[in-house]
């Protein structure tokens, strides 16, 4: 049972990095313009494809150093997927900025079934992997068992926190970073002080897109197979874990993520993994009931 206890602990460990990164997207929306986007799943969804895409590049070109590989992965895969977050906002909230806030959560809806339609149509519909880069993993023995800790796993929790720490250092220690606070705090001030909140908002959205590149990166490599469909069930359950550490809170997003992995992953290993989805679920139902600002989200306060 500690085997089966600490093991599942790794694997959620390293779905809940994930699940952080994806949510960081989602918190970093909300907390600039009060929205939810939808289509941030989808973004996700696209970066699978992406890095299936660069790998097949460069392993044609000959390159099969895994360093080289995966460091020309992320940047491709980051550089395109920050570009469809542009389009995404240019399109999907610009045009809305000032309308009622129903609009835009459509919009984000429609982008959501446009990109799925898309990557469906130019990809096709059956299910599609890479083969896997980082062999090898660490054992350990428990009791009558063991744990096994693959080299990739550690890899994607190295990189899910060192692409936390980079963006924790932009945020609170660059000039992009104070204006995205700026902008968060109050936008009609901040406009007035010199700010283009526009331009902020947007790139909010292209950091919000990178770390869900970096996530999709990561989790094709883990697992090596995506569909079409991948991002709507992960774009879920990363929203269920920003509304489990407080929306709007970047160290709540990764905590939640954290919290909802291991919570998951300790519910498959002990109870059933059938039923994964449907804990994760009545786990968002059971945040917005008892504790709807997250573990560290504040609660409104109404300004008159």
């Amino acid at each position: 049972m500690d085997g089966i206890f600490l093991q599942q602990m790794i694997n959620g460990l390293t779905l809940g990095s994930v699940y952080g990164l994806i949510a960081i997207g989602y918190t970093m929306v909300y907390g600039i313009i009060g929205m939810i986007n939808f289509a941030h799943g989808e973004v996700y969804m696209i970066s699978a494809y992406l890095a299936a895409i660069a790998l097949a590049l460069l392993t044609f070109f000959g390159l099969e150093s895994f360093p080289l590989l995966i460091l020309g992965t992320l940047l491709f895969t980051i550089f395109i997927t920050g570009v469809y977050g542009w389009v995404i906002e240019r399109i999907a909230y610009r045009p809305l900025r000032n309308s009622t806030r129903l609009a835009p959560l459509i919009s984000a809806i429609g982008m959501s079934l446009i990109l799925q339609n898309y990557v469906q149509i130019s990809q096709g519909a059956r299910q599609q992997g890479v083969p896997t880069l980082l062999d090898g993993a660490l054992k350990l023995n428990i009791g009558e068992g063991f744990v096994q800790l693959t080299y990739t796993k550690v890899f994607i929790l190295i990189a899910a926190f060192v692409g936390m720490a980079v963006l924790t250092w932009i945020i609170h220690r660059t000039r992009l970073g104070r204006m995205c606070r700026a902008t968060q705090q109050d936008r009609k001030m901040a406009s007035i002080l010199g700010i283009n909140t526009d331009r902020v908002i947007s790139y909010v959205f292209v950091i919000g897109a990178s770390m869900a590149a970096l996530a999709g990166v990561l989790i094709t490599l883990n697992y090596g197979t995506f569909d079409f469909y991948a991002g709507f069930i992960i774009g879920i359950k990363a929203f269920t874990a920003a509304v489990l550490g407080g929306i709007g809170s970047l160290p709540g997003a990764m905590l939640g993520g954290l919290i909802l992995g291991v919570a998951e992953a300790q519910f498959s290993g002990m109870v059933n993994t059938d039923y994964k989805d449907v804990f994760s679920f009545s786990l968002l139902v059971l945040i917005l009931i008892f504790r709807p600002q997250g573990l560290l989200g504040r609660p409104q306060v109404a300004k008159v």
